[in-house]
């Protein structure tokens, strides 16, 4: 999929009093997403939320939309915008989990950055940053010109982005999402490193393809023998005795 939907949302304020209520009520554990164009922003936007009830474990920091004090690139893009992020959103009062850009040279450099600010955990990854353009009209298909690039097609990004990162900082924890919609995807991003796991682009064909993917990774599991989430998480970076992979390209 490819989107341009940008940020749009209620406000902190009218979420909390008209769409908190009904999740508290499905006794759901809630994770909420903030966002801001300053940094001043993002600190309202957590201060709003120093007094949300329990229901609310954790705050996303989402460091990865356009920064209009340095309109060249996004917060998350520079390692110093993500720690200045962070350092200003610490008035939730909860764990905050940093939403990080696949978009950079050095993600592992950003990820650092981010656990400086205060950040419990990242998440990753975002969108890909991508493009179409209609050959009849000559015209951008999206309107703002480009998008964001998500769903199976940027699996890959995601796995080598958690890998990347647990391999460098391993007593961070990483969620990883791009591309999930089975079970075995949800397992190989665990293997490389993510704690958690998130599912987007699969439940607009699917709203209960998090439901699915459960499954699907308790079946996994099932046939794999595990016992343990620790067991799992990162094991592909604990060297297992047998014949080394063969180099060759992988269909997806």
């Amino acid at each position: 999929m490819l989107n341009s939907v940008g940020l749009q949302g209620p406000g902190v304020e009218v979420w909390l009093e008209e769409e908190l209520p009904a999740l508290i009520a499905a006794r759901a554990r809630v994770v909420v997403s903030i966002w801001g164009r300053t940094v001043a922003e993002y600190e309202q936007a957590a201060s709003l939320l120093a007094d949300a009830p329990a229901s609310v474990i954790a705050v996303e920091v989402n460091v990865s939309c356009p920064n209009v004090e340095d309109r060249q690139r996004m917060f998350a893009h520079s390692p110093t915008a993500t720690e200045e992020v962070l350092l200003a959103t610490v008035g939730c009062g909860r764990p905050r989990w940093a939403k990080l850009s696949p978009n950079v040279t050095d993600l592992v450099e950003i990820a650092a950055a981010a656990q400086r600010g205060g950040a419990e955990a990242v998440t990753l990854v975002n969108t890909v940053m991508g493009m179409a353009i209609d050959p009849e009209t000559r015209r951008y298909r999206l309107g703002a010109g480009g998008g964001g690039l998500s769903g199976a097609a940027m699996h890959p990004v995601a796995v080598r982005a958690v890998h990347d990162v647990h391999a460098a900082l391993p007593e961070l924890p990483v969620v990883g999402v791009g591309g999930v919609a089975t079970g075995e995807g949800a397992a190989e991003l665990m293997l490389a490193g993510a704690s958690a796991v998130q599912v987007g682009t699969a439940t607009f064909a699917d709203p209960r393809a998090p439901v699915r993917v459960l499954e699907g990774l308790r079946a996994w599991a099932v046939r794999q023998r595990v016992t343990s989430v620790s067991d799992v998480v990162g094991a592909v970076h604990r060297r297992v005795p047998g014949p080394e992979p063969q180099e060759t390209e992988v269909g997806r």
